[in-house]
């Protein structure tokens, strides 16, 4: 946080509901796959004047899986739609660098950024489960570090890719009959250990300049990744401390890439459970563990953790797991949350169903803002991803009465200023490789 900044506010879109049983309480969205529902979303998001709405992805189904991943929309499909029923708010979606062609996935988004008027980001994720392997030939996703390799080289051959038109390359100029410039469009020519990509590509550069770029690892290479490429980076966190203390590494390590500090927003992810009293949301809190299926949340605690949980008693303490191979920002989840005294396998497993381990701030909107200032203004955060219980109805309660409490504490916008996604979170226009730089200007190394 600098100075007199306002935080960054942006929703995880997971229409079911990110409760495991959100779908189930009256008047709550049921299906993934409802546009009307997502609209809805979207919407309410930019009343609210939120920076931008989150879709996550992942490339397998199971029916034991949580309601909202069984089935949904390719993230940047719906983002597209989405882009012609909204005017300002940012659109965020994900998609592997492990199983996607740096070209594909360079016109996917800047075709959406065009779409939108420049308020595209692509959430970067290096899939690691094996059931998503198994949909692209595989019998096992790549290793953990090399897949943040391979992770790398596509986003420089993305970004170049971006980068292959400078402004002003079209020129449609009817006199002449000069369409383009052919000087302002260039060939990439990369060649490296995973990708080799000519370019240029089909796709002209936006007025936001390239996407914005999210990620959300929390390994050694994920968070040396995100120091390196990310815009914005998704955590999740629940001891203030500890959040404090991954935010000034977070900076440190930036700025030692080349980097602005304030050219990287850290966003934990918040589970809202709001109540007209603290004593409502309490009661209403109560209510979502009573809610939590068994088998669904025992399903989603081991994904998180990359292991089988099945055979743990519940009622013991939170049993010593051998490293995974492939999962890391739960598992430190895990360890803060086991330290607490007391602390079952079966309050881990609660609140893994409840709130998918993102921090739960619980009462009414003011007690909520008191929480969320606390870690905005002593260097805990940027902001926050709002992770939604259920849709329309704790959400709508967060816009609805959250928001305008931020907004009287002068801690969030009560307009839009810009238009872009760069606009809402800050960044920086990048410069072009190709062009020359400007009279006075320094190029922008990673982002």
């Amino acid at each position: 946080m600098t100075e007199g900044s306002s935080m960054h506010l942006g929703v995880f879109c997971m229409a079911t509901g990110n409760h495991v049983a959100g779908w189930r309480l009256a008047g709550s969205f049921t299906s993934n796959e409802d546009i009307a529902a997502l609209t809805h979303i979207a919407k309410v998001a930019e009343a609210g004047k939120l920076d931008f709405i989150f879709a996550a992805d992942g490339l397998s189904a199971s029916v034991g899986d949580h309601p909202g991943t069984i089935a949904r929309f390719e993230p940047f499909t719906l983002m597209s739609a989405l882009s012609m029923r909204t005017h300002r708010i940012g659109l965020i979606g994900t998609a592997s660098s492990t199983y996607t062609e740096p070209y594909n996935l360079a016109r996917l988004v800047s075709s959406l950024d065009h779409l939108s008027g420049g308020r595209a980001g692509w959430n970067v994720v290096t899939t690691s489960t094996v059931q998503a392997a198994a949909n692209f030939g595989a019998e096992a996703p790549p290793e953990h570090d090399l897949r943040y390799e391979m992770a790398a080289e596509f986003v420089e051959v993305v970004q170049g890719l971006w980068d292959s038109w400078e402004d002003g390359a079209r020129l449609a100029d009817r006199d002449s009959g000069r369409y383009v410039d052919p000087a302002k469009i260039h060939a990439l020519d990369h060649k490296g250990r995973f990708f080799a990509v000519k370019g240029p590509l089909n796709s002209s550069r936006s007025c936001q300049g390239r996407p914005v770029i999210v990620q959300a690892g929390a390994s050694s290479a994920g968070r040396a990744f995100a120091s390196r490429y990310a815009e914005a980076i998704f955590t999740v966190q629940q001891d203030i401390e500890e959040a404090r203390a991954f935010y000034r590494q977070t900076k440190q390590d930036v700025a030692a890439q080349g980097r602005a500090p304030d050219q990287c927003k850290i966003l934990p992810g918040l589970f809202p459970v709001i109540g007209r009293t603290d004593e409502e949301a309490r009661a209403t809190l109560a209510g979502f563990v009573d809610m939590v299926d068994a088998r669904s949340a025992l399903n989603t605690l081991s994904e998180r953790l990359g292991h089988d949980m099945s055979g743990y008693d519940l009622d013991a303490p939170m049993p010593e797991l051998p490293p995974s191979a492939h999962i890391h920002s739960y598992a430190a989840v895990v360890r803060t949350l086991a330290r607490r005294p007391g602390c079952t396998l079966r309050d881990i497993y609660n609140i893994f169903a409840v709130s998918r381990a993102y921090l739960v701030a619980c009462g009414s909107p003011a007690t909520i803002a008191d929480l969320m200032e606390e870690w905005f203004t002593s260097g805990a955060c940027d902001g926050f991803m709002v992770v939604p219980a259920t849709f329309p109805g704790t959400f709508d309660r967060f816009v609805e009465g959250v928001v305008p409490e931020l907004q009287r504490r002068r801690l969030f916008r009560s307009a839009y200023v810009g238009r872009t996604l760069r606009d809402h979170l800050g960044l920086d226009r990048p410069a072009n490789r190709f062009a020359p730089p400007a009279a006075g200007a320094s190029r922008d190394r990673g982002a």
